[in-house]
């Protein structure tokens, strides 16, 4: 009896502290979103300064994105083997590093070099947040704290807008990413006093039994990567996050604003106020989704269910195009399709079920690979399907590119008919007894 209430005791401050990690790793989170979306902020400080074109301004943009999708077999395997403690803290430092190095920098190699070192630093934190939560977290919460990651990550997207700004007017760019340096180096510093990889860490039972495997011996990297990529059972998952969240990201990030723009005359401040609500639907909806999933204990449902609602407001984005300017319906179908696009939050909980316990890390950053190589498509090729039809009408170029999103999220759809339903639960050992 002294013994349980004494296990109790402990699960109860492992639930509690579980928090503090989730905090710090989120905090973190919000600095990959920040720098993810701030050099578009600065854009004409950093043309001026260094003369650069557009296309070079455009290069500059993307050394983030190179470096994080370079990065992420390696964070994976560190995840795994390190830690997160460890894989964040370090990481935190790179980025603070390359903060400083862009802020001071005096040449274009400088700069670039400075970008690029913040795409190494903040590679790390995706896969190490969700391998985290992993451990500190039950499996039928799995899917809602990752709503609630996605959330706190935007929000982070969000200080990158018009408080950046503001910053950036009182401080100039070059003060104002400096002292971001410096605050990521605290964070770094705060990431490292209190992440604990796993609730054993703390000297807390584990919050979840883990489940008994044959094969429970850690297997050597190669073999672990090989065999996360030869599960085809995890393929589906793998390939649904790029073909649903590259057709939001490249709507949002690219070509939402030139579309509203040409089509219907608007601002790009008029047209901004549209693509928003596309970003509070994809807010609200990873949180929703996760928390629809673990209540259910389903995962292949709600991902069906939510894939059908995203094909159809595509749908209806699509056949609008070109038709009178409905301020209503069009904020509703922009609402829905980034709301409906976080069904990719349940196939990251499906990716963790299905694979070792061990080799989760793996799993998660094979998948965000998948996916960058996915965001890096869309908008070129989106661009350049609006080149062959331009000659036809702006409508009709437009509604050409949206077509290539709407068929990737029919593609998807297909992919949610053939994952597996986890139950909420790793089912890694019964689909190796299953395949014995």
């Amino acid at each position: 009896m002294g013994k349980d209430s004494s296990v109790s005791e402990s699960l109860k401050k492992a639930y509690r502290y579980r928090w503090i990690v989730w905090g710090s790793m989120v905090l973190a989170y919000m600095v990959v979103f920040f720098h993810r979306l701030a050099a578009g902020v600065v854009k004409e400080d950093i043309i001026n300064t260094f003369g650069l074109s557009y296309t070079e301004f455009g290069h500059l943009a993307s050394m983030y994105f190179y470096a994080y999708m370079v990065m992420q077999i390696p964070v994976g395997i560190l995840a795994d083997s390190l830690g997160a403690r460890i894989t964040v803290s370090s990481g935190m430092l790179v980025a603070a590093l390359g903060s400083v190095v862009f802020g001071l920098a005096k040449s274009v190699f400088a700069v670039f070099l400075g970008r690029f070192l913040v795409g190494i630093g903040v590679s790390v934190v995706f896969v190490c947040v969700l391998k985290v939560q992993s451990q500190w977290f039950r499996e039928d919460e799995f899917a809602s704290v990752s709503g609630a990651t996605n959330l706190m990550g935007n929000l982070g997207g969000l200080v990158a807008q018009t408080p950046l700004a503001l910053l950036v007017a009182a401080f100039t760019w070059r003060y104002t990413f400096v002292a971001i340096g410096a605050l990521s180096a605290a964070l770094a510093v705060l990431c490292f006093l209190l992440i604990r990889n796993k609730p054993q860490d703390m000297g807390f039972p584990p919050i979840h039994q883990e489940v008994p495997l044959e094969d429970n011996k850690k297997a050597s990297v190669s073999s672990g990567l090989m065999e996360v990529i030869k599960d085809i059972c995890l393929w589906p998952c793998f390939l649904y996050v790029p073909l649903v969240a590259g057709a939001y990201i490249a709507f949002t990030g690219a070509w939402g604003v030139p579309f509203l723009s040409e089509v219907y005359g608007m601002s790009a401040k008029e047209a901004s106020g549209f693509i928003v609500m596309a970003v509070f639907g994809a807010m609200l909806g990873g949180v929703f989704m996760g928390w629809v999933s673990d209540k259910l204990k389903k995962r292949k449902l709600p991902v069906i269910i939510v894939s059908i609602v995203q094909v159809l407001s595509w749908a209806g984005i699509v056949f609008w195009v070109g038709r009178p300017i409905n301020e209503a319906l069009l904020k509703s179908l922009f609402f829905i399709m980034g709301f409906t696009s976080m069904g990719v939050v349940i196939t990251w909980a499906i990716i963790k079920e299905m694979s070792h316990p061990e080799r989760t890390g793996v799993a998660i950053s094979v998948m965000n690979m998948i996916t960058f190589l996915g965001l890096a498509i869309y908008p070129p090729l989106m661009g350049k399907i609006i080149d062959i039809f331009r000659e036809s009408g702006a409508s009709f170029a437009y509604r050409n590119a949206f077509l290539l999103c709407l068929f990737a999220t029919a593609l998807a759809l297909g992919l949610a008919f053939l994952a597996k339903e986890t139950g909420c639960r790793n089912i890694y050992a019964s689909r190796k007894v299953s395949k014995a």
